[in-house]
């Protein structure tokens, strides 16, 4: 009787494992918690999370990009003041065709623009504001970039989205601005009808707002009906400036675009989140199925998630909902957002570009890489360089699939998401066989997340190799996609093993891809004794790759050519093989593996800091001494403590009189704390009397903290220099710096 027991409750055991969606619930973008739900129940629930039809195409996108082109574009700054003179934006020539060739070269699927920046300067015809596009050289004044894009976009089967900040300098700092401009609320007609230009849309919407919401609201409306489909609309929370304790519309703005742009997803919102960083850092395990206290679909304001565990079981069981909401890793293919110029301004080698798109779209994650047109209206060669052979890279490893004729269960091999492979706790793997043995180095996992929800927790990948299975990598959660890399293994049988899940496991999508590796990305340094120092590159991010070392992993057939001329390096170049003495230097070093040449990594150093002192500083924390500012370190800071304002300062003795064109300023990146946006260089000839030189300022230092040069307007003579900070980044008191170099 025992025996008849426990058979029945293994049969029953086994059909709810095949039934239990239809049994349990029904899946949803959003699902509350109920009070009297146990902690098996919340999992459970969340094993039934699912994206909504947008939000699943967004992720299909998989690699898109951002547009920043604007005022800043001739200024060379990150961030607008509002107080830009429109006639500073000269553009004389415009190719949005060649922005969007290059876009669907990379293999890009979708570009965002930012049709408005946090100066307000608007790049489209606006009915509503004179400050953008129309009050500009380009095209007398009857210019629209958006148009023109919009256009490039339908000719090259690119999707289309819109950048509109809600922050508005020129509405803040402009006497008759709308921003916080105290209006009472009360119902306003959206569009507002404006002599002379009519809507071919005739729909109308009435919105209890104030000034700025209604002004937002006449915008969108023109943006989502006069330049073809959008499909994403990207909210920024940075806030330059606030005035007059301006509230936005959320809700108004949402009820706009879902009527008026169905096919949208709302970037910074309930629809998609940002990654929590500006430099193309992804987590290890990124759930898009996130805990809420209250229901996101009712929700006018939403803060950035920027903790490194976000969706683990722990963090479920506090919920009151949980909600689908991607996210999408944003960063730029230059240092900064806006072009500056090709010189100084760092440009993203292919190897970078190339391994952030595995980590964020083989992550869970969109891959969002910013490339900003040059002032003749383009994208720099260099970009497009980049551009041309990370998309070739991309078609070379994933547009062939080395388990096309492999048998195995057949709806994980057949290339349909739709399609899927539900496993059982008691048949938790899938055995792959080839008909002959088969090199690979990537293997891309995908869920049924559109009926299924996110349920992998961990996962391993094996293969048989003389006879006994050898682990090749394994991670934690899979969801829309999980691109794995390890170092090439041939085999002819490859085992995926699910040991850990919040429910049956639907496995949609299993392909095996070999990616040619090519000669590694370089990195040089500098001790402060002089000697130069040359290696492969490690990442500056503290992400954990997926089954793989980069570093171990290289080819050791490799060798470092360099130069110290400023010159491309050649086969021909001096061979490194041992740091070597290095003063004020260009250097620049290829890694060559046979005839292939690897990205060109670049670096000019200073002065030697071997005869530097510090003379003084204001103030010091604790295990941050003022010395740290030389020490040829980047990851030991000198911090000054808090104060009541902003300035502080540090005064450095360079052994013997220089002659400096300039200064290089790294900020440190431990937190946020300390990095001058705007300070002074002052210089003396005794350490006692000063002379001030000039100001400088460093933008958008918080989200992208990266070395920054200033050159002088004119070089200066000095044994002594004074560095003084103004202005703190995020209204800090502490100043902080990682490195300073200077250059003769």
């Amino acid at each position: 009787m025992k025996k008849i027991f426990l058979l029945a409750i293994v049969v029953v055991a086994l059909i709810s494992c095949k039934q239990e969606e239809k049994l349990l619930m029904a899946t949803s973008s959003t699902i509350a918690i109920d009070d009297d739900d146990s902690k098996d129940s919340i999992i459970l629930k969340a094993a039934h999370v699912v994206p909504t039809e947008n939000q699943l195409q967004a992720l299909k996108n998989e690699f898109i990009a951002f547009i920043h082109f604007g005022p800043n574009t001739f200024t060379r700054k990150e961030w607008g003041n509002g107080f830009e003179d429109p006639k500073i934006f000269n553009l004389q020539n415009l190719d949005t065709d060649q922005w969007c060739k290059a876009m669907k070269a990379a293999g890009m699927k979708m570009v965002v623009i930012t049709v408005k920046h946090h100066d307000g300067f608007v790049l489209w015809q606006s009915r509503y504001t004179k400050h953008g596009i129309m009050s500009t050289p380009y095209q007398d004044g009857k210019g629209d970039i958006l148009k023109e894009l919009s256009e490039s976009c339908q000719k090259n089967g690119l999707k289309l989205g819109v950048y509109l900040s809600p922050a508005d300098l020129y509405q803040i700092e402009n006497a008759e601005g709308l921003y916080g401009n105290l209006s009472e609320y009360s119902d306003r007609v959206i569009p507002r009808p404006v002599e002379g230009r009519p809507f071919k849309n005739q729909k109308t919407f009435t919105f209890n707002v104030d000034d700025y919401n209604e002004y937002f609201l006449n915008q969108l409306f023109e943006l989502l009906t006069e330049y073809g489909p959008i499909h994403e609309v990207w909210f920024d929370g940075a806030h330059p400036k606030r005035k007059g304790g301006q509230k936005y519309n959320y809700l108004a703005w949402k009820e706009l675009i879902s009527e008026l742009a169905p096919k949208a997803v709302i970037f910074g919102k309930q629809d998609i989140r940002w990654c929590g960083n500006e430099a193309g850092a992804t987590r290890d395990t990124e759930w898009n199925v996130v805990p809420y206290e209250t229901n996101p679909h009712e929700m006018n304001r939403f803060a950035d998630i920027m903790e490194e565990d976000i969706g683990s079981r722990e963090k479920l069981y506090n919920a009151k909902y949980l909600h689908y909401q991607q996210a999408e890793t944003n960063t730029s293919i230059r240092e900064g957002w806006f072009y500056r110029d090709e010189d100084s301004q760092k440009v993203r080698s292919a190897d970078d570009v190339f391994d952030i798109y595995e980590r964020s779209v083989g992550g869970n994650s969109t891959f969002l890489l910013n490339i900003p047109p040059n002032r003749d209206g383009k994208f720099s060669p260099e970009d497009v360089r980049v551009l041309e052979e990370v998309g070739q890279r991309i078609a070379e490893t994933y547009q062939s699939n080395l388990l096309q004729d492999a048998k195995g269960p057949k709806a994980v091999l057949d290339g349909n998401t739709a399609s899927y492979e539900l496993l059982t706790p008691t048949s938790n793997e899938i055995i792959i066989n080839t008909k002959s043995p088969i090199t690979i180095n990537r293997l891309v996992l995908q869920e049924a997340i559109q009926s299924h929800g996110e349920r992998i927790e961990k996962h391993l990948v094996q293969a048989k190799v003389d006879g006994d299975w050898v682990t090749l990598a394994q991670a934690t959660n899979v969801g829309y996609k999980r691109i794995l890399r390890f170092p090439e293994v041939t085999s002819d049988q490859f085992k995926i093993q699910i040991s850990e899940s919040r429910a049956n496991p639907a496995l949609a999508n299993i392909s095996a891809h070999y990616y040619n590796t090519r000669p590694p990305q370089l990195e040089i340094s500098r001790s402060k004794e002089g000697l130069l120092k040359i290696a492969p590159k490690q990442h500056d991010f503290a992400w954990k790759p997926h089954g793989e070392n980069a570093v171990e992993n290289l080819n050791s057939k490799t060798e470092t050519r360099y130069t110290t001329d400023g010159s491309i390096p050649t086969k021909n170049s001096k061979l490194y093989t041992e740091p070597v003495p290095a003063a004020s230097v260009e250097v620049k070093a290829a890694a060559f593996e046979k005839e292939e040449m690897g990205s060109v990594a670049a670096k000019t150093f200073g002065l030697l800091k071997n005869q530097w002192k510090i003379v003084r500083a204001d103030s010091e924390t604790e295990n941050h001494g003022a010395d740290l500012t030389i020490d040829e370190d980047p990851g030991t800071f000198w911090q000054s403590n808090s104060g009541s304002n902003q300035k502080h300062h540090l005064e450095i003795d360079l052994g013997s009189v220089k002659t400096l064109s300039g200064f290089a300023y790294t900020p440190q990146t431990a937190h946020a704390d300390g990095m001058i946006e705007v300070g002074s260089v002052s210089i003396s000839s005794n350490g006692t009397d000063w002379k001030k030189v000039e100001d400088f300022e460093f933008g958008n230092l918080i989200n992208d903290p990266v070395t920054r040069r200033h050159n002088f307007e004119s070089p200066i003579t000095a044994k002594f220099i004074r560095i003084e900070s103004k202005t703190i980044a995020g209204d800090h008191t502490s100043a902080a710096i990682a490195e300073l170099d200077f250059f003769e």
